[in-house]
């Protein structure tokens, strides 16, 4: 009986003590961590010989001190480091959560981010917590939310439902930006809304000719939607689910569950009212970066935060 009991007290030390040590690592060791996450393809359609490393830094949710200045800085510099031709900003750069011992105010973050160079430039776009976190956006109804003024005041481009055409060694590319899907929280009769200011029939009109297209879309969700004419779609907002365990994230902040929760996904093609080129049964793509930093709570397990490094054409 006492060599039972013993067993017992012991199996509950080691659950205490596994919980205990499970929590530190999710709050305190794996959210400071940081690591390179890489995809190689080539989609559909892609023109030979046009290679390009795209590098994604999404959801830097800037406060303290989870995420500083400093550590913004630093990620700034080890992406500069990976020799991407060209980076891209995926939204979400004010806090998500209120377990933060200061504030980074935007002139901060957006300061540590205007040191990110490539040679074909760095662009960006907003997520839901650049809008959600701008009050007077909310109430008046509209932009400029004063993430995107902060990043243009840094020299970074930022694109809303629009699009820029690059040239690659003579290989010309797209990249659009669609504005947040889930930019107002409208409150009525006990339960929140949202409403987009996102347009990708509008954004897709802005690409005038066929080269290819690489589409920046903050949440995933928008991807049954995008038709065959993008090469590439690239997101953030999920954070991987923050918690993901042998492929699978418990919860995931997007209407389709695990379907976009992380990493690449490959679809075929479906009809979409109105967007040309919807039809086809061509494969399209989705690359769900895991993000940086952390919403609701600060906590990540088995998606630490990361640096999205994508090699087109390789």
């Amino acid at each position: 009986m006492g060599l039972t009991r013993r067993r017992l007290l012991q199996a509950a030390g080691w659950f205490v003590f596994g919980m205990v040590a499970s929590g530190g690592y999710a709050f305190g060791l794996e959210p400071f961590s940081l690591r390179v996450k890489r995809y190689n393809l080539t989609p559909a359609g892609w023109p030979y010989g046009l290679r390009l490393r795209i590098a994604a830094l999404a959801d830097v949710h800037a406060c303290r001190p989870w995420m500083d200045a400093d550590r913004i800085r630093a990620i700034a510099e080890q992406a500069n480091g990976l020799e991407p031709d060209l980076i891209v900003l995926l939204g979400d750069y004010t806090a998500g959560h209120r377990w933060v011992t200061g504030q980074v105010q935007a002139h901060e973050w957006s300061a540590a981010l205007s040191g990110l160079r490539a040679r074909l430039g760095v662009y960006a776009i907003l997520g839901n917590h650049d809008w959600w976190q701008d009050r007077t956006a909310q109430k008046a109804g509209k932009g400029p939310v004063f993430s995107r003024l902060a990043l243009e005041d840094a020299g970074i481009p930022v694109l809303e439902n629009d699009a820029v055409r690059i040239e690659n060694a003579g290989s010309p590319f797209w990249i659009a930006g669609l504005g947040d899907q889930l930019a107002f929280r409208v409150r009525r009769n006990g339960h929140t809304r949202f409403r987009g200011v996102d347009d990708l029939p509008g954004t897709l009109a802005s690409v005038t000719d066929s080269a290819p297209v690489i589409l920046l879309a903050h949440e995933p969700d928008i991807f049954p939607q995008v038709p065959g004419r993008v090469a590439l779609t690239l997101s953030g907002h999920t954070h991987g689910g923050q918690i993901r365990l042998f492929g699978y994230s418990p919860v995931v902040p997007s209407r389709y569950g695990n379907r976009y929760a992380y990493g690449h996904i490959n679809e075929t093609g479906i009809r979409v009212a109105g967007i040309a080129g919807s039809i086809g049964t061509a494969p399209r793509h989705l690359i769900v970066s895991g993000g940086l930093g952390c919403s609701i709570v600060p906590m990540r397990v088995g998606v630490p935060p990361e640096i999205t490094v994508v090699n087109l054409g390789a």
